[in-house]
């Protein structure tokens, strides 16, 4: 199975990534993933399921510690595509 997930975190700074988007924008850019886009505004990322949920449980465990008050993801199985 392959996933495809857009996440956020917050809260937002307009003027420079906050430590919790840094963060998570490591997380995903180390993962492994077969695509990972990040933008001012929302990042999705893309792969096999087991590899886009080990990068979703570190990204959530190290952008709250680095003091996202807020996650907010969507996940979407991507149909038609094998593992």
């Amino acid at each position: 199975m392959r996933l495809r997930v857009e996440f956020t975190t917050e809260p937002f700074d307009l003027d420079e990534p906050p430590r919790h988007a840094v963060v998570a924008r490591e997380v995903v850019q180390g993962a492994g993933l077969d695509a990972v886009e990040v933008g001012p505004f929302g990042n999705t990322v893309e792969g096999r399921a087991d590899a886009v949920l080990t990068a979703l449980d570190e990204l959530l465990r190290r952008s709250l510690g680095a003091g996202a008050t807020r996650v907010s993801l969507q996940v979407n199985v991507v149909e038609g595509e094998g593992a």
